[in-house]
């Protein structure tokens, strides 16, 4: 007997036409998988009857599901929808506004996105560039004659524009790295390069420009600052990298940032290599500084802790976030006895051990005891005021030491001068 006769003994004409139809046609994507039928040989299948058997087209035939016509959505499905109109239960992101108030409002529109990749309208971490190197100054000061009130405003003078210059460029490096990322991080998404308002190209010949300018500045210090300055170009590059690789890209942003704290020796005139007092200081000094980079830039990262999670940014709030503040209080202890080593190493006074080290004890567990860091505008306020409350009160303590020993010398260098005109 033929297939064909036994089929329609076995399955109503009309019926058995309606599966023929259904399974012997082009597959269509709105037909379900066969039941029954391994999936390597569904296609099959399908274009060559005799693989059905009678138990598979009975089931077929009986399933409601299998049998019923696939629903037609009346409303669009966010398979048909475009991404920006699949329903969210977060709240929409605001769009970019250009500023309308403060410095950039003031620019003209096309210098507005140059001033924002520098950061000018926030101008917090050129002043964390800034410190180490204003530390090292006063620091080295009585140990280069001591030098003048004059000499030492210059050399400060000089270092916050070139502070300005070249946290701007390092911005600019940082932004290029990133431009992939970026774009999936609240905080970040409307900086110039990641909407596009910049050009990768743009911003690579604006970053080399910067540099240029930074080279400027660097050549109005004695020569001996070019080769001191040169290796931290290595570590501006190298810090965007480093939140790819490790959980603690921030040792490498203090590496970066600290540096400063080994220019104010050569600036005025301090030979490092010969003198072991001012070698040693400058070491103590420089690590201090790392280690409250990594301080203030915790409690930066938790800023955005949630969506470096998202888009595989490490940091180290993401690894310690149980424990940061236990890691805050030992980054302070740390930054305070290096500082005070420093000032061992070149004979500081009470003024500086009192001021300086006393005053950082105090601001850094005053406010690591205070900081939310779950609240991202108390972990902002922190790190845009702690900047200007321990920085300040340690170059307080620096300056008052400083003044100290030169009215002193200066005194002392007097008296012998009367006593001869006696």
């Amino acid at each position: 007997m033929s297939s064909h006769r036994l089929l329609t003994r076995l399955v109503p004409r009309r019926t058995f036409s309606h599966i023929t139809t259904r399974f012997f046609t082009k597959p269509s994507c709105s037909l379900p998988p066969c039941s029954g039928i391994r999936p390597s040989r569904q296609s099959k299948a399908l274009t060559k009857p005799r693989l059905l058997s009678l138990e598979t087209l009975h089931n077929y035939h009986t399933t409601k599901p299998l049998l019923s016509q696939p629903e037609i959505p009346t409303t669009p499905t966010s398979a048909t929808l475009p991404t920006s109109a699949i329903p969210s239960s977060d709240p929409p992101l605001p769009e970019y506004v250009p500023p309308t108030t403060g410095l950039l409002s003031r620019l003209p529109p096309s210098w507005v996105p140059y001033a924002e990749l520098v950061r000018l309208d926030k101008p917090t971490g050129s002043y964390y560039l800034f410190f180490p190197c204003l530390f090292s100054t006063l620091l080295a000061a009585p140990l280069a004659g001591p030098a003048s009130p004059v000499s030492v405003i210059g050399t400060s003078l000089l270092f916050i524009s070139g502070a300005i210059i070249m946290r701007g460029a390092g911005c600019a490096i940082n932004d290029l790295w990133d431009r992939n990322l970026d774009p999936h991080v609240t905080r970040t998404r409307l900086r110039p390069i990641a909407r596009r308002a910049i050009t990768p190209f743009q911003g690579l010949v604006f970053t080399g420009s910067q540099l240029l300018a930074g080279l400027a500045v660097l050549l109005q210090f004695p020569f001996e600052c070019f080769w001191y300055a040169t290796p931290s170009l290595l570590l501006v590059a190298s810090y965007p990298l480093a939140k790819r690789v490790t959980y603690y890209p921030q040792f490498v942003l203090g590496l970066t940032f600290s540096w400063g704290a080994i220019m104010g020796f050569p600036a005025l005139g301090v030979d490092l290599l010969a003198n072991q007092a001012a070698l040693t200081a400058a070491g103590c000094l420089y690590t201090s500084n790392i280690a409250w980079t990594v301080l203030y830039d915790m409690i930066y990262a938790h800023m955005d802790i949630k969506d470096d999670a998202k888009a595989g940014i490490k940091s180290i709030a993401l690894k310690h976030d149980k424990e940061t503040k236990q890691v805050l209080t030992g980054l302070a202890v740390a930054q305070i006895a290096l500082l005070a080593g420093a000032g061992a190493a070149v004979g500081a006074g009470p003024a500086f051990f009192i001021g300086s080290c006393g005053g950082a004890a105090f601001t850094l567990g005053y406010m690591i005891k205070k900081v939310n860091l779950k609240s991202v505008q108390d972990c902002w306020w922190w790190f845009v005021n702690g900047c200007w409350i321990t920085g300040g009160v340690i170059s307080l303590g620096l300056a008052a030491d400083y003044l100290l020993k030169y009215y002193g010398q200066e005194k002392q260098e007097k008296k012998p001068e009367e006593l001869e005109l006696a």
